[in-house]
């Protein structure tokens, strides 16, 4: 059957064409996709939709990158209620080519290419099967969306599904160039820039702006970042732990409340945390400070507010909002990154309170006071210790205190039982209070 929605939406488009002087808004992605690039990606989206776009032209020029990242920015682009166009400038590779793929229509520049969306690690090769396997079905599942088309008497796809999984095949790993793309119909025309696009949308005389990011939403994807997520989560965790072992407040906790800020203001400004999160997190805070104030010891009130903030944590970035819904991509990436903070938290406080770790830190974990000689402390003499369960010599008679000999020494020793005297056989039982304790052999 044809997607009734893509059919009102293609139909949106095909009377879009017949209009001139529209407001066409370009969206460069020509980096590394990652979660730094859907945070660029989103706020100009956003910003398209404030300035009422009628149409989204995405300028391709990229080697792909993380698989999360790409399907949230492909989400993004088959809910939008605008055309969307994708120009592939040089390269639409991986990641890239499932971007391109998730739009109403692409064109290519000459010497373009786009495809091969086999997953491959940080070493360039390919993943297990199992991802090739996802990544093929969210390849063909794209496709797929955008229906069908007449074709004599019947009804074919418009991009083939079948094309579209085998660039995933590593075996075949299909790419096309921009000739072969208008054949396969995965491009509807070839175009050398932005400007001849329009041309061919029949949008000679719209009005193009383009995205800039701004310094601050540079700043905000750069906090937005998985890795730089992961840190601050051991930040926040790891200084949690250190305050709840630390009287009052200190340096910890003002660590763990900077990156608490730095991990939210991405999401708050973008307005995409949802008021159950910062009230999972405020609850979370509060049961912290009775553990640390109100409840003695560490106990289930400790454990509680870790468990809230950690949640809060991963709903934050399981937002539902108006450019993508609900995404279960998200749960995924935000349970990685949760897990990855905790096991750097852990290696941060296994470290700072290890003997390697700095004083300032391993005061709270062990005792750090020298109790020297000089300063008047008298250490106990242990060594008579290693004389338990021998026998010796009564030297003095014992009533009950007296003297004994081992060997060639002679030491205070104290009889456990009756009066012992001189000349006696005695076996020592123990060594308290730097005395040794006796009682006589029985023959």
């Amino acid at each position: 059957m044809i997607n009734i929605r893509l059919l009102f939406t293609f139909i949106l488009f095909l009377a879009s064409l017949g209009l001139q002087g529209r407001n066409v808004f370009v969206i460069p992605v020509e980096t590394e996709i990652d979660l730094n690039a859907y945070h660029h990606f989103r706020q100009a989206m956003k910003d398209a939709s404030e300035k009422n776009a009628d149409l989204l032209l995405i300028k391709l020029n990229t080697y792909g990158g993380a698989l999360d990242a790409a399907d949230s920015i492909r989400t993004a682009l088959m809910r939008c209620d605008k055309p969307t166009v994708a120009f592939v400038d040089v390269n639409a590779a991986s990641a890239g080519a499932l971007i391109a793929l998730a739009c109403d229509s692409v064109f290519m520049a000459p010497g373009a290419s786009m495809g091969s969306a086999t997953v491959v690690n940080g070493q360039g090769e390919p993943m297990p099967q199992k991802y090739q396997s996802y990544m093929s079905t969210i390849m063909r599942a794209t496709a797929e969306h955008h229906g069908r088309k007449a074709q004599g008497d019947s009804l074919v796809w418009r991009r083939s599904p079948e094309i579209a999984a085998d660039m995933v095949n590593p075996e075949i790993s299909v790419s096309f160039t921009a000739q072969q793309a208008v054949e396969s119909g995965f491009a509807d025309g070839i175009a050398t820039n932005i400007n001849e696009v329009l041309e061919e949308l029949n949008l000679p005389d719209a009005t193009v702006e383009y995205y800039h990011s701004t310094f601050s939403d540079d700043i905000l994807g750069f906090l937005s970042g998985a890795g730089v997520r992961a840190i601050l989560v051991m930040l926040i965790l790891g200084g949690i732990y250190m305050e709840m072992h630390t009287p009052g407040l200190g340096f910890a906790a003002a660590v763990a409340a900077i990156a608490t800020v730095l991990y939210f203001l991405p999401m708050f400004i973008v307005g995409s945390m949802p008021g159950w999160v910062l009230l999972i997190f405020i609850a979370g805070v509060i049961l912290i400070f009775l553990e640390l104030f109100v409840v003695p010891g560490f106990g289930i009130t400790g454990i509680s507010g870790i468990i809230c903030i950690a949640a809060a944590l991963v709903g934050s970035m399981m937002s539902s909002d108006s450019i993508t819904g609900f995404d279960f991509t998200a749960l995924t990436r935000s349970l990685g990154v949760l897990f990855a903070g905790t096991l750097l938290a852990a290696g941060m406080i296994i470290y700072l309170t290890s003997s390697h770790g700095p004083k300032c830190f391993r005061r709270h974990a062990e005792l750090m006071t020298e109790l020297s000689v000089g300063d008047g402390f008298v250490g106990v003499d242990m060594s008579p210790a290693r004389y338990i369960g021998q026998h010796a010599m009564t030297v003095t008679d014992m009533r009950p205190a007296g003297k004994i000999e081992i060997g060639q020494n002679v030491f205070d020793a104290v009889s456990t039982g009756d009066f012992i005297a001189a000349k006696r056989s005695v076996r020592i039982l123990r060594y308290e209070n730097a005395q040794l304790y006796v009682t006589e052999d029985k023959i």
